[in-house]
């Protein structure tokens, strides 16, 4: 091949490529049109953008108008968390004696102190399971540590109460948008300084030995505080099962009504309790006794920062240590704990702003949102970290503008490490399964009544492409709309 063949060869491959951009894009215009205006889902509201790595839009529809984003809310609190915090950021949970100490009795109250740290509980955070340190399977681990060094330094016997002290974070424990009765359930969970097993009981229920008979239903950990009662039935195979799980409004009175069907294979529920600090105190006091340490005082609760200042500000008498808080991401991202995102809200409050609460924690994140990020402050409203309030809205450019923005950061693997994968562990694990981006999206998924989002990235050999897809206002349910929108993502992906 002479030069000047050479050359012209290189000519053509240039004029090719500049063309392709132009009809790239009419293809994509085109295959996202054809799909979003197909039946049924022409009749829901949609907005979708695509980026490329450096902020240029692809393609976009409504992309600059707010929806509501269910889960893909907690985008926000990660990112921005993950940006502020140093992956290895720790909080501590602490013992402080409200008395003297003499012969090893402690003549006065004892102060379980948290500071806010949702890991005092039995899951794991990372993807392979089987790695050293990924996983805790004894949610009762660190208050067992804290009895230890009790026992270290002599304590043998609390003569006055053992006081949960959830104070770190404001008295506002469940927020004034949720759905009174979602409040019941572990995704609203009430948010205090103090936590224990996400603060909820797992209750487990089977079919009775005998149509007709009440269902099998057990629940752990039990402290002898919750009223239960069992109001359900056994029906015959086949029957549907129709149990359910109530609270009598700020109390522990919980009963179960409904039917299980005699072949049904059972399940577990998750199932809040109404006042954090005093659960936890309640498992600090079952660790301390298998201890062989007594409290002859009763177990209470307070979120009144102003009691116990002068024991707070002595010595600890026991103290553990938090994961950190890139293991709190982990949860919030790949498998959407809507806890650990309020947790994490407060904290960046209590730590960027003027206190441990929603407003605060709100306020900080908008800030950063718009100062830093450059987020365009008329593209977002927010309520909570987790996306249970309808009421947040949040646009998909605002939502790739973050996304760009995050995979910029030198503290982007923090983010990135809780972001579920396509075909892996995760709220992806089974979708885009046997598509060419089976393995390549990264993405936060979300869901609630009459809403679908998906937002995150495709990463592909040679490129990087930044997506948010917002389904609202549809009456399809997510069987439906989850499908259509992998169907949108696959066709992003394509080249």
């Amino acid at each position: 091949m002479n030069n000047v063949t050479r050359r012209m060869l290189v000519l053509l491959t240039l004029i090719a490529m500049i063309g392709a951009g132009p009809a790239s894009a009419q293809a994509l215009k085109k295959r996202m049109g054809t799909r979003l205006g197909a039946p049924p889902v022409n009749r829901s509201l949609w907005g979708v953008v695509l980026m490329g790595p450096n902020g240029k839009q692809l393609y976009g529809q409504n992309a600059d108008k707010m929806f509501i984003p269910a889960s893909n809310t907690k985008l926000v609190v990660s990112s921005v968390a993950a940006a502020l915090f140093p992956p290895d950021w720790t909080v501590r949970t602490s013992l402080y004696a409200d008395g003297p100490i003499q012969d090893g009795v402690l003549q006065g109250d004892l102060i379980l102190y948290g500071r806010g740290d949702p890991t005092i509980s039995a899951r794991c955070y990372a993807v392979d399971t089987t790695a050293p340190g990924a996983c805790d399977t004894d949610p009762f681990q660190r208050l067992r540590d804290l009895a230890g060094q009790l026992r270290a330094r002599g304590i043998m016997t609390v003569e006055g109460d053992l006081i949960g002290d959830g104070s770190w974070f404001d008295g506002d424990l469940v927020n004034g948008d949720w759905e009174v009765y979602d409040l019941n359930w572990w995704y609203a969970a009430p948010v205090s300084g103090l936590g224990f097993n996400d603060n909820s009981i797992d209750f487990t229920y089977a079919p009775g030995p005998a149509v007709g008979a009440p269902a099998t239903i057990t629940f752990t950990p039990d402290f002898g505080t919750v009223a239960f009662e069992n109001r359900t039935r056994t029906v015959p195979a086949g029957q549907s099962t129709t149990i359910d799980f109530f609270r009598e409004p700020g109390t522990l009175r919980v009963w179960a009504e409904g039917d299980v069907a005699l072949d049904s294979r059972g399940r577990n529920e998750y199932f809040a309790l109404p006042d954090p600090d005093l659960f936890t105190a309640w498992a600090l006091r079952a660790v301390m006794a298998d201890s062989g340490i007594a409290v002859l005082g009763t177990s209470r609760s307070t979120t009144d920062s102003t009691e116990f200042v002068a024991a707070r500000q002595g010595v600890a008498l026991a103290e553990v240590t938090s994961r950190p808080v890139k293991d709190w991401i982990f949860p919030i991202l790949n498998t959407s704990q809507n806890w650990f995102a309020e947790m994490l809200l407060k904290q960046v409050g209590r730590q960027f702003g003027g206190g441990g609460s929603w407003k605060e924690g709100l306020a900080a994140e908008r800030r950063f949102l718009i100062d830093s990020m450059k987020v365009d402050s008329l593209q977002f409203a927010l309520r909570d970290g987790s996306g249970l309030s309808s009421s947040n809205l949040v646009s998909p450019r605002a939502f790739a503008t973050l996304l760009a923005w995050m995979r910029a950061h030198p503290r982007f693997a923090s983010f990135a490490a809780g972001l579920p994968q396509s075909g892996q562990r995760g709220s992806l694990k089974s979708r885009f399964v046997g598509t060419p981006l089976e393995g390549k999206v990264h993405a936060k998924t979300g869901s609630i009544s009459r809403v679908n989002t998906l937002s995150g990235y495709i990463e592909q050999p040679g490129r990087t492409l930044i997506f948010s897809v917002e389904a609202n206002n549809h009456s399809l349910g997510s069987r439906v709309m989850i499908p259509q929108i992998d169907s949108l993502v696959v066709q992003m992906g394509k080249k």
